[in-house]
């Protein structure tokens, strides 16, 4: 073999190295390519995620702030009601210890048997004063 005959064959060694090199350039360009659009695949999915949890968080958000509302409204009617409750609760007291209404509590409850003793622990009045007011009447 002459040199000629050596450096076709040295270049067609390289020429084949470099055919090959280009096939693995594209095979791997090819796999990039399908990595990449797996990747957006991906990625649109994530979008499509997120957008859905944020659009879950404002719902979340906006019955919370609702129910804070309701809350409210809820805290203000009861205080309401317990005004209205201490209310009659200071008019019941006033009318259970008017003079009139323990008169009435001894006497009935003379009438239906009840103990001077019982009528004493029922009334806080001492036993003089139970029997002064069933003597009175």
């Amino acid at each position: 073999m002459n040199s000629f005959e050596w450096i076709i064959l040295v270049v067609s060694g390289v020429e084949i190295i470099l055919l090959i090199l280009v096939f693995l350039f594209f095979y791997r360009l090819r796999k990039s390519e399908n990595l990449l659009a797996a990747m957006q695949k991906n990625q649109h999915a994530f979008i499509e995620k997120l957008n859905f949890n944020s659009q879950l968080e404002q719902e979340l958000v906006s019955t919370f702030e609702q129910r804070q509302k309701e809350l409210i409204n809820l805290e203000a009617k009861m205080d309401e009601r317990i005004r209205e409750l201490n209310r009659l609760v200071r008019q019941a007291e006033k009318f259970t210890a008017s003079p009139q209404f323990m008169r009435n509590i001894i006497i009935s409850g003379y009438k239906n048997g009840r103990s001077i003793e019982d009528l004493t622990k029922a009334t806080g009045l001492s036993r003089d004063e139970i029997e002064l007011i069933i003597d009175g009447h």
